[in-house]
């Protein structure tokens, strides 16, 4: 599987994004701050750079964003907010935004299960009415043990999805929107 090793801050300081947005603290880089700044972007410098954003934020190399793009243009709708809603449903995403995982890993090792099936492809996409939770042999594990109970860090889960207290266990109630 292809990895992007570029340095993190590096990327975001080139797509203008904070890396506090990425979950990454203090990574902050000045040197040669405002070099080879151009006044105006033009349209196609603009498009890229989200592309790129999106590619960044979601993980996704330029292969697999590709098919997703095709599938998204063949579907009804705005295109735009079809590829949106396609990484979003990504297995990955959707366990970073019920806070089981940081990283993309966890997914790779089979901690995770699918309506009691585990998976361990990132990119499996889940539907409404999808459960998803953690597996029973990970439970365990000191990653998971820190997300329940008192001390457990609180996560804000978007509107699609939701989250039993105290259980390492989520719900996908509907597609997601923009």
């Amino acid at each position: 599987m292809a990895k992007n090793m570029q340095p993190v801050a590096k990327r975001c300081a080139a797509l203008d994004i904070s890396p506090a947005a990425m979950g990454y603290s203090k990574k902050t880089t000045n040197r040669n701050p405002k070099a080879n700044v151009r006044k105006k972007k033009s349209e196609y410098a603009m498009q890229l750079n989200e592309k790129q954003k999106v590619k960044f934020v979601y993980g996704i190399m330029e292969k697999q964003f590709r098919m997703y793009y095709e599938k998204a243009s063949k579907t009804q709708g705005k295109t735009g907010e079809n590829l949106l809603i396609l990484v979003e449903r990504r297995l990955d995403n959707v366990v970073y935004r019920l806070g089981f995982a940081t990283t993309r890993q966890l997914v790779n090792h089979g901690h995770f299960t699918v309506n009691g099936k585990r998976v361990n492809i990132p990119s499996y996409l889940v539907s409404a009415g999808d459960v998803i939770e953690v597996a029973e042999k990970s439970r365990s594990s000191v990653k998971f043990k820190r997300l329940t109970g008192e001390d457990a860090v609180v996560v804000m889960v978007p509107q699609w999805l939701e989250r039993e207290k105290n259980s390492l266990k989520g719900t996908v109630t509907r597609m997601p929107l923009r």
